[in-house]
């Protein structure tokens, strides 16, 4: 493809640029799109425009507003067949996720619209009236990573433009060609300025952190790069949220359906060949079912067939980028030469071109290895034995991440004993990974700041004001 097919989005018109981004193909690990990078005075004139159109963007109210983005839903929804293999090429997962993930997007938009955020009244006396309400901030940059690049964009920046904000997105550098095509499925529908995308390197981000006229940032990606986020947008004081990295924990009780159980463990861990923030990556299996769980897992990941995210029947891609490969690869080198630890599956990379990486199922490892500490990010699944419920719950807590939390189990008043305890952002009984747009999420300790969704979210895209009246004597 040409560079010249790809463009931003900058006040409701598109541009190219001088500089060029190689975008991979992670099934073949070569180039095989130019992406065209914003330059800094490209950013200055999205975020000039942003402001421009801001007003008249916020007097349209809620349901003015409203109108805009369901016409945004049915586009994006009518644009489905095009933008599938486009996200497949430049992110690797299979088609039918693709295509799942863009209509996701589409369908939640309108839901999340149908939410409404009301003035509440604090105190009415005869002499005072207070009230609390909630007005937008103004510009929102949204920064999306590569693993969701569609999902997580469309819903940042359909949230922030329903609570009265205008946009700046920027994509992730790895996969920013569909975004950029939302970008020009966007420009038809709204008022010029309204949203505008722009791709580029980490260069475009730090000056969307840094740029006094945007508001706020709401950022999905890794905890180090989070933590930069914020530390740049504390010297203008910012607004953020920040969705951030997870290592969740499930803790697996023996009386549970061992094949049922295994089943929906196995594809929440490994989906997006387990490039999903909220996917389980610490199994605590009860050492009743230990060795029993460990074969219904290890028989599920020999099943599974990996591969080009084009060809029939392919349940797991490559892993999106050789920078997130060698992660992934240097902790299975590691795991592989650590004593007593055994592979029950998988264990290496493919020999083959691409970014290959078989699900790979890992028992009887301590906790304090690498791979157990640190959040893989990769389709690697250490489980751990425990006999003792407290020292599992010990176990699962003791990480910096705060993200997501499973128990498994028949009995659900123990269930949620156990849950109650666990530390995180949003914890789950008898499933993990299940979200909605009605539901506020996000993390505890190092996962995050803020939640996103549900009327909670789009509060968070907005100031609080409170309104004090003095009524007559």
């Amino acid at each position: 493809m040409k560079a010249e097919a790809y463009t931003h989005t900058i006040n409701g018109t598109g541009e190219s640029s001088p500089e060029r981004i190689g975008v991979i193909d992670p099934s073949r690990g070569s180039v095989f799109a130019q992406c065209p990078s914003a330059s800094q005075e490209q950013l200055a004139r999205a975020v000039e425009a942003a402001r421009a159109s801001s007003g008249n963007w916020q007097r349209l109210g809620f349901d003015g507003r409203r109108v805009y983005l369901e016409k945004f839903a049915a586009a994006l929804r009518d644009s489905i067949e095009t933008l599938t293999p486009m996200l497949t090429q430049e992110q690797g997962k299979p088609l039918d996720q693709s295509r799942a993930e863009i209509l996701r997007a589409a369908e939640s938009t309108p839901r999340l619209c149908g939410l409404t955020v009301e003035d509440e009244v604090l105190n009415d006396t005869p002499t005072e009236r207070v009230e609390l309400r909630h007005r937008p901030l103004g510009v929102v940059g949204v920064i999306s990573p590569w693993n969701a690049p569609i999902g997580l964009a469309v819903l940042r920046m359909a949230q922030a433009l329903y609570a009265g904000n205008t946009v700046v997105a920027k994509p992730s550098p790895y996969t920013p060609l569909t975004t950029l095509k939302v970008g020009e499925i966007a420009r038809g529908i709204f008022p010029a300025g309204t949203v505008n995308v722009v791709a580029g390197g980490d260069d475009l981000g730090r000056w969307m952190t840094e740029h006094p006229g945007i508001d706020k940032i709401s950022f999905t990606g890794s905890v180090r790069t989070g933590k930069r986020v914020m530390a740049s947008a504390a010297a203008s004081l910012k607004r953020v949220t920040l969705e951030l990295g997870g290592n969740d924990p499930a803790i697996v009780l023996p009386d549970v359906d061992l094949k049922q159980t295994a089943h929906q463990i196995f594809w929440t861990a490994f989906r997006n060949s387990g490039q999903i923030c909220m996917a389980i990556k610490r199994l605590f299996v009860h050492e009743e079912i230990y060795e029993p769980m460990i074969e219904e897992l290890a028989a599920i990941a020999r099943g599974a067939k990996v591969g080009d995210g084009t060809e029939p029947g392919v349940d797991f891609g490559p892993l999106q980028n050789r920078m997130q490969f060698d992660i992934v690869s240097s902790l299975l080198a590691d795991t592989r030469g650590l004593p007593g630890v055994r592979i029950a599956t998988g264990g290496a990379p493919l020999d083959r071109p691409g970014y290959f990486v078989p699900p790979t199922i890992v028992a009887d490892i301590a906790d304090d290895t690498r791979l157990v500490r640190e959040e893989p990010f990769g389709p690697v699944l250490p489980v751990l034995k425990f006999s003792d419920i407290d020292d599992a719950i010990a176990r699962a807590n003791d990480t910096r991440y705060g993200l997501g939390a499973s128990v498994w189990s028949k009995d659900l008043d123990t269930a949620r004993a156990i849950a109650d305890r666990l530390e995180a952002g949003t914890t789950w009984i008898n499933c993990h990974l299940v979200s909605d747009v009605h539901t506020p999420f996000g993390g505890c300790k190092e996962s995050g700041l803020g939640r996103a969704n549900s009327v909670f979210g789009i509060k968070e895209d907005m100031e609080m004001n409170v309104l004090r009246i003095r009524k007559a004597a």
